[in-house]
Formats: C-alpha cells, structure tokens, sequence
C-alpha cells in the first residue's frame, strides 16, 4: 500500500509535527508493509511566504496525487484545518481513503471560536475522513462528543528511547538545573516559568534554567534581562540533534507550563531521557505524567510552579524516583515501536 503523509515540512518547518511525520515516513517498523512519502504542504517564515508556498503546495499536490492509495493528514486548529480541508476534497473526489491526525493543542477551543459557516467547513473535513486519530483518550471522547466521524481511535505520540541515550545522565548531580523545550511564549507558559524562578531563587539561589526554543524569543530575553536574572535564566533559542542532547543531558528536570497541549514531543523526549516532569493539567500531558515520574499543577499557579522547581531540586531522593520512572514509563508505553504498530492498524482499518 502506497501511503502519502500531507503536513509541515521536516526540513523547513519547526515542531513536534515535523517529528513525528519524519519518524513515520522513516520507520523500519512500517516500511516492512507500506511505502511511506512525506508532501510537504507548509514552511515557517513570513505570512506571504507561507501563503505563497501553501498555494505551490497544493497545486503540486495535484500533480502526483493519484498514484497514492491512502492519505495520512496531519492537521491543526486555525489555517492549518482549512488548507487540509483543500487536500482532503481532492482526495475524496478521486474515491481515495483517508486519515486525519489532529495535533492542534487549541483545536476545541479554535472550533467554538468560528462563525457558523466556518464551523460548517470543520464539519465537513471530519466527516469526510475515513478515520481520525486523536493524541489521547481524553482528546478522542470530546472530538467524538463535538464531530461527526465514521470512526475514531487514540493514537498516543512515541518517542526513540535509543536516540535519547546521550541524554540521560545522574540527576543528583544536575537537581538544580532545568530545562523548558518548545516554542517561548504565553501558551507554553513562558512568562509564568520566569516569574515562579524569580520567586524561588529568593530560597534556592542555585536554580539554573535554560528556555529554549523559537517564537518570543527576544521578548523573553527582555523580560529576564528586565529581572536581572541572566545569572540564572539563560535563553539560547532554538536548538536541536546534539545540542538539545547535551542540554538535556545536563538537567533533571523538564519544565512545559503551558496553558493548551495535544502529546507535546518535548515531555516524551524528556521522559525518555529520564527526567523528571513539571508540567500543567491540559491536554494528554495528565495520561502521561503523574505522580510517579513528575508534577503537574494547574496552568498560570505561578506560586505552585515555584514550588515544583523547589521540591525537585530540593528533594533528590523523590527527584531519582521521577527520572527512573519517567525513562520506564517512555520504554514501556511510550515508545515509537508501540506508536508504529497502532498506527499501522489504523491504516488497515481505513483501508478496508
């Protein structure tokens, strides 16, 4: 079976989108029954040059399409869902099949946000699809309750605990450290976790953290430099392959407060790495972290946020408990392999 993933570019787009279509289309697992390619419909950079190349895209798209039997969509809440939608037609129109991969971790809070008509549109792309996958069982349950689908089933994001190897590291000797991963600003929580370090270095001047990632970078700059916290709170940007190994490697601890989530790559990474999880209530991050292997309070709980970074870098005997369990948990449930054979179920079942 010949099977096209339609998604953000691997090479010219950032996120845990582009991974996770990369590590589909590059599984030893799947390539054993499917020929898997990649079409990118989307890059970062400015508004005219994403719309020009959506535009490119789509009528590339047109031109190749028909050799493929099934259709792997990978889509998220705003633009993201309306230039699928382009894609999703053209396929249907031809009597192909098709899968929808939500990712978008506003999707529902997008869709109430629409006008009528536009609802209409969202509608129609979900009951189109010949099967739709959500990243958690929680997720699953409310896009069963909001849309109407032929069929739907959970599909959890994986993680390569072998790639992670070089990352994983003693936490007693790095419990002061932290590290965020993502993309900076207030949906992941940026602001909040600089105002709950300022607040604990008033009891633990030895806190080190490092946010890292794309989007308000320089505003998050600013507001350390505005806190006169550069001692303690680096900000390097974006970072990937040997330097988020090395970054990783040298924290027992990842941060990703953010106030809306789907599966965020950057937990599962940091799990299979053997860190311990601070995180927020939202999205799958509460099927994947728990008590055993991380903290999870409520989104914008500045003071309970500080809390957390105390009590991991305080507490090493619960700290090594949460990072051997976190590792465990990546290998046991988590893994791309268990991610590859679910997903490889799915496409028979919407092929059929």
């Amino acid at each position: 079976m010949k099977i096209l993933e339609i998604g953000p570019s691997e090479t010219l787009a950032r996120g845990g989108m582009a991974e996770v279509i990369r590590g589909i289309r590059e599984s030893p697992y799947l390539g054993q029954e499917f020929e898997i390619d990649s079409f990118p419909s989307y890059i970062d950079g400015s508004l005219p040059v994403r719309l020009l190349y959506s535009l490119w895209g789509y009528l590339r798209f047109l031109t190749c399409y028909r050799k493929y039997d099934l259709f792997h969509i990978h889509t998220a809440e705003r633009g993201s869902t309306f230039r699928k939608n382009f894609y999703l037609r053209a396929v249907k129109r031809a009597g192909k099949r098709a899968v929808v991969h939500v990712h978008g971790a506003e999707y529902l809070r997008f869709y109430d946000g629409l006008a009528p008509r536009k609802k209409r549109i969202v509608d129609g792309f979900f009951r189109r699809a010949d099967l739709v996958l959500a990243l958690s069982d929680g997720w699953r349950r409310e896009l069963e309750r909001r849309f109407p689908m032929r069929a739907c089933r959970t599909l959890y994001n994986g993680v390569d605990p072998a790639k992670l190897q070089p990352a994983v590291s003693n936490p007693a000797e790095h419990r002061c450290s932290f590290l965020m991963l993502g993309r900076l600003g207030r949906r992941k929580g940026s602001y909040d976790l600089i105002a709950a370090a300022e607040l604990a270095l008033r009891r633990n001047p030895a806190l080190k953290l490092c946010l890292a990632g794309d989007g308000e970078v320089e505003q998050v700059r600013a507001l350390v430099r505005e806190k006169g916290l550069e001692g303690n709170i680096e900000v390097p940007g974006w970072i990937d392959g040997a330097e988020k190994l090395r970054r990783l490697r040298d924290a027992a601890t990842v941060v990703l407060p953010s106030y809306h989530e789907g599966l965020p790559m950057a937990i599962l990474e940091a799990m299979a790495a053997g860190k311990a999880i601070i995180s927020t209530t939202v999205g799958a991050i509460p099927e994947v972290v728990g008590a055993e292997n991380g903290i999870l309070v409520e989104p914008g709980d500045i003071p309970a946020l500080a809390e957390a970074l105390l009590r991991c870098s305080g507490d090493g005997d619960a700290l090594a408990r949460m990072s051997a369990s976190s590792r465990k948990r990546a290998q046991e449930v988590f893994s791309i392999r268990r991610t590859h054979e679910a997903l490889a179920e799915c496409y028979r079942l919407a092929a059929e």
